[in-house]
């Protein structure tokens, strides 16, 4: 347990940053999945929902919940099983 003034504030600054941060890579997730689900079912909106998957992980990257490396590499992942969703 915590016994001085900034560490105590540390830890209440610490467990906001947490829940914003899960809120971000939950959402991002979620959106992740949705185009996955969409290209391999071969879907007509496969564009829109990487699209739609692609501007959340721009933001996790940009909040610094996740790498820009990370989210480069999640990117192409995920355009890489578009492209062969579309051309198979």
């Amino acid at each position: 347990m915590a016994n001085t003034k900034s560490q105590i504030k540390r830890n209440r600054q610490n467990e906001k940053a947490r829940l914003r941060n899960k809120a971000v890579r939950s959402e991002m997730k979620t959106r992740v999945k949705a185009a996955e689900t969409a290209a391999e079912a071969g879907d007509d909106s496969v564009e829109a929902t990487v699209l739609q998957a692609i501007r959340r992980i721009d933001s996790a990257a940009a909040k610094g919940v996740i790498h820009k490396n990370a989210a480069a590499r999640r990117k192409s992942r995920l355009m890489k099983k578009a492209a062969t969703a579309k051309a198979g």
